[in-house]
């Protein structure tokens, strides 16, 4: 029985689905989220219920929304990358044609007749 080959794509540009259609991206995100909102819930325990509430929440929302949306099919930590090389650039570049010395056009030691050729089977016949 001969061997079949099956070709598996690599270049789908898919991210894998971890767990309830949720990338992996995605579910490191909402899981730091929720982490993040239950720690803030449990550590501010002398806060007004409010304000523990508010920020939680807050936290929560900041995590789901770095999770879903993503603008212009970039996820944020993508646009940031962007956002911080677009600040490292120089925003002005300046071309100035360097002046040429004479000098470096033609070897100053070196005359046109020693940069000829010689011809060697010509000597090996004599």
């Amino acid at each position: 029985m001969p061997l079949t080959r099956h070709e598996i794509p690599t270049h789908l540009n898919v991210e894998d689905r971890a767990f309830y259609g949720l990338s992996v991206r995605q579910l490191m995100l909402v899981t730091v989220g929720v982490t993040g909102a239950y720690g803030l819930w449990n550590q501010w325990s002398d806060v007004i219920l409010a304000a523990r509430l508010g920020v939680a929440v807050a936290c929560l929302a900041l995590a789901l929304v770095l999770a879903f949306v993503r603008p212009g099919g970039r996820g944020f930590e993508d646009w940031a990358l962007v956002g911080l090389r677009y600040l490292a650039l120089p925003k002005v570049a300046v071309w100035r044609p360097r002046a040429s010395d004479p000098r470096t056009w033609r070897p100053a030691v070196a005359r046109w007749e020693e940069l000829s050729p010689t011809v060697r089977w010509t000597e090996e016949e004599r």
